[in-house]
Parts: structure tokens; sequence; C-alpha cells
């Protein structure tokens, strides 16, 4: 079966998939930091119809930030397979603690943004896994001009930490499709197969989103 080329064409297959996660759909969205993530999760949830999006960023804190499996499980995870709806804190970067609470529906999609998505102790519970396509120098830089100066801190102690956890629990070998963003003109996307080339097609059909990260 070809890959969808664009998002357009791989939401609706997305809908089509088998339930993986109780009667929620499980979608990841991962990829280096700053490589287009949280956008790319906020427009194919829009082509669902609105899906719910879990963005790691409110699971993980600055103590832990890839040591995040048994909250997102306990709390997330599970409530789901029993199709009710998950509850977790929210966790503020700037203020330091959880001061807010979410709730994520067992809606028929759902999906995970962020890095660490694809970890080997999530895949049992996604129905797809998608990468965001791009050199991490590349990601890393976007995401430090998008940040500013005032977060150098954070990155110098968040490039190693992400380098460590990639080595120790790859997600892009498992990915089902890649997301790629055309050099020629940023914030213009294309779906891949697994093995990284895009289907051949007579029609380019990319789909322009905005710029995220």
């Amino acid at each position: 079966m070809p890959a969808p080329r664009t998002l357009e064409a791989l939401a609706p297959h997305l809908s089509a998939l088998p339930a993986s996660c109780g009667p929620v759909r499980l979608v990841g969205v991962d990829g280096h930091a700053g490589s287009g993530k949280t956008t790319c999760a906020r427009r194919l949830a829009a082509l669902l119809g609105g899906a719910p999006v879990l963005h790691l960023d409110d699971v993980a804190c600055h103590e832990a930030l890839f040591d995040w499996t048994e909250r997102l499980t306990t709390q997330v995870l599970r409530p789901l397979e029993r199709g009710r709806s998950a509850r977790y804190g929210v966790y503020d970067w700037v203020a330091g603690a959880r001061t807010t609470q979410a709730v994520l529906p067992p809606a028929p999609v759902v999906l995970v943004e962020g890095v660490g998505a694809g970890r080997a102790a999530l895949r049992p519970s996604l129905a797809c896994l998608l990468w965001m396509d791009m050199p991490p120098g590349v990601a890393w830089r976007r995401g430090q001009e998008r940040d500013g100066p005032a977060q150098r801190g954070f990155w110098d102690r968040w490039i190693p930490a992400e380098r460590a956890h990639f080595a120790a629990d790859p997600s892009r070998p498992f990915a089902d499709y890649l997301v790629r963003e055309r050099r020629e003109s940023q914030g213009w996307y294309e779906v891949c197969g697994r093995t990284g080339e895009a289907p051949v097609s007579p029609v380019n059909m990319t789909l322009r989103i905005s710029q995220g990260s």
C-alpha cells in the first residue's frame, strides 16, 4: 500500500487504522527538538476534525526530561485503555511546577507529540508513529532561535540529554512514516514511506502549513 503523500491524505488513513489503546488510535509524532512536531500535530489534529493532542512537554519536567514513562502510563495510557478520559498535571516550565490539570478524552484518534513519543515503552500502544525527519543540528538551531538567549542554559542541558536518549532508545527506525520539510520553502511538508523515499507521483502534492516548533 503506497504511503500517503500529504497530511491531508494521511488523516483519513489514520482514522481507518485499528484501535491501539483501548478504543483509541494513538498516533505518535516524534523528532528532534525544534523539528516541527507541534505544528505538524496541530495541523493534523485539525484535519482529523479536532483530534486531542497530548504534548509531552506537559508530562516531562526539568528534573525528568525523559523519565516520564511511568507518569504517562499511569495517568494517560491506562485510562484510555479503559475508554476513560485521562487526567494529568501540566508542567509549567517557567514556574517549575505542575500548575494546571489537563483532560484527554478517549477520542477515535489521539495525537502524542514530543521528543520520545516513539520510545520503545510507548510503541506497543501506538497505531502509527510519525518522525519529523530533520537533522538534529538544524532542528536544535531552529529551536534555539525560537526560544532566544534566555533559554541558552536549558539548551546546553537539553542537547546532550536528547542525544543520550535517542542513542539508547531511537525512534526513527521504527517510524511508519517520515514527515519532511522541503528545503526550498520552509513550512512545506511531505509524507514519505519508511524507507525515507517519497512515493513516485506525477504531481507534487506537498501541503503548506504554518511554521512552528
